[in-house]
């Protein structure tokens, strides 16, 4: 007997259908299994025959046909063990003709029959609702997940026999008592995996770094900070998502689809609010930075979609990682070839870098520092200029005086800086209402020269700044778009001179550049 089951693949951050095609014949006892397959989609046969047998059900021993339609995209995962399972008891007439017409299904078998955690089920189910499918069976610890997509049944199973027993029942009331919906989770609630954010209180001193900090947030732009041991570059660069506003529902619906993809979601399925923080330590790969190995799959730049990429040390990082980060930056967004196709994964993310200004730590400071000028210009130049290019504020920050530690006043609290931050987003979100932008860091150069018109003085003024700072053209479309935000931040509908100055102030202006 034929029977087909409906079911789904992950495809980057998006998702095709997979129809599961079984066919068991009278024959040799076998279990076959074609449709350009993995080693794990291989193993379903294993685990599925002995976790049906383990449920308390009896295979033949006849052929067993496994097709994943269509043959000529490659199936990764583990998720095709629940359809494939199903299919065999549809083809055996263990269940009703039509029971699973119409409900797509997701899981990974135990031995023992129960339904384990899969990836990718956020964006397996949103294709799926897109294709016309509103009733979908997936892993308890998943259904959260799935049913964040209006308009959908998702049924949240603990294992095989339950299904089963879903599969079986007469009426929608028996099987809303097996398998009930499960709710969709409301949206504003703190949900996700993110600790509490340090707030910029306990920071002492560094008000340039910290006002610094504040223009990178309310623009999403990219934000390099220089300074020696101590200072307190990684404290406030740990404090940043704190002061960023709040993701958009849809944003948290992009968040939340590539932790699925990567396996990260936690078991209660909830959304993502929080931006998220991903720091990455020096001796990363090129492949785990961009995404990819063997099997492309997202690296920490897509993880950090929508939210902020610190680079601590940003020297001692390979320099080929670094520079594989220039498309996207750009782009905001990554394709990644490998033998099996292409795959393209989103990087919207804001880059937070610190760096040592030499060797040692200490230049400019001669009575601690004993780098050589070539040496600190060898060190400085691992930065490549076109990252350089990319980045939209630098600065420097100098040793904590001790009249700052010893007077222990707090500093301004992240929940003030994120006030002010916040209400510059709101004028940028009326801004860019109907446009692919969301942010000032987001402006291509069209929406630059839309929404950064200059006056005659404030043109004069860049034209000097041009030819003193000898710009490139990017980082002249860069002073503008942060300039843009300086304005935000001060509720101006104009630009100043005095933004563009300020503007002009956080470009990266160390000797070691020069």
């Amino acid at each position: 007997m034929f029977v087909t089951v409906c079911s789904g693949a992950i495809h980057g951050v998006s998702a095709y259908p997979v129809a599961v095609e079984v066919d068991i014949a009278r024959g040799l006892p076998a279990f076959s299994m074609v449709g350009s397959l993995s080693c794990e989609v291989r193993e379903s046969r294993e685990r599925v025959c002995v976790a049906l047998k383990n449920a308390g059900f009896t295979l033949p021993p006849d052929r067993i046909t496994v097709n994943l339609a269509p043959a000529d995209r490659r199936k990764e995962g583990t998720a095709f063990d629940l359809p494939i399972a199903v299919g065999i008891l549809s083809a055996l007439g263990d269940l009703p003709t039509k029971a699973a017409d119409g409900i797509l299904f997701l899981g990974e078998l135990g031995l023992n029959g129960e339904l384990k955690k899969v990836r990718g089920t956020l964006p397996i189910v949103k294709e799926g609702a897109e294709k016309g499918i509103r009733e979908f069976i997936v892993p308890k610890v998943n259904a959260g997940e799935g049913a964040a997509i209006p308009g959908v049944r998702v049924r949240g199973a603990e294992g095989i026999r339950q299904v089963f027993d879903f599969l079986r029942a007469g009426t929608p009331e028996e099987r809303d008592r097996i398998l009930p919906c499960t709710d969709r989770p409301a949206w504003g609630g703190e949900g996700g995996r993110e600790a509490d954010i340090p707030d910029f209180s306990q920071v002492s001193g560094q008000e340039t770094a910290k006002r610094a900090a504040e223009i990178a947030a309310a623009g999403f732009h990219n934000l390099l900070m220089v300074g020696p041991p101590g200072a307190g570059k990684s404290m406030i660069a740990k404090r940043i998502p704190g002061i960023l506003p709040k993701l958009t529902e849809k944003e948290s619906l992009e968040v939340t689809a590539v932790a699925s993809v990567a396996g990260l979601t936690g078991d209660g399925g909830t959304l993502f609010t929080r931006r998220p923080f991903q720091s990455p330590h020096h001796t990363i790969s090129q492949a785990a930075l961009i995404g990819g190995s063997s099997a492309a799959k997202p690296g920490m730049i897509s993880l950090a979609h929508r939210g902020v990429l610190f680079l601590d040390e940003l020297t001692e990082f390979r320099r080929e990682a670094l520079d594989s980060l220039r498309q996207p930056l750009e782009d905001r967004n990554v394709c990644i070839s490998r033998m099996g196709g292409n795959v393209t994964y989103p990087s919207d993310f804001m880059l937070v870098c610190a760096m040592n200004p030499c060797p040692c730590g200490y230049y400019p400071d001669r009575n601690r520092c004993r780098c050589t000028q070539p040496q600190i210009r060898k060190y400085m130049g691992k930065i490549s200029g076109p990252i350089l290019d990319r980045i939209d504020l630098c600065v420097e920050l100098e040793a904590v005086d001790v009249q700052s530690l010893k007077d222990g006043r707090p500093g301004e609290d992240s929940a003030t800086i994120r006030s002010r931050v916040q209400k510059a987003r709101k004028i940028q979100e009326a801004r860019f209402a109907g446009t692919g932008c969301q942010f000032n860091g987001d402006m291509d150069v069209s929406n630059i020269e839309r929404y950064c018109t200059l006056g005659r003085e404030e043109q004069d003024c860049m034209e000097r700044l041009y030819q003193s700072m000898q710009l490139s053209a990017r980082a002249y479309h860069r002073i503008l778009k942060v300039a843009r935000t300086i304005a935000d931040l001060a509720g101006e509908e104009r630009i100043t001179g005095e933004h563009l100055l300020e503007a002009a102030f956080y470009r990266p202006s160390l000797s070691g550049w020069n």
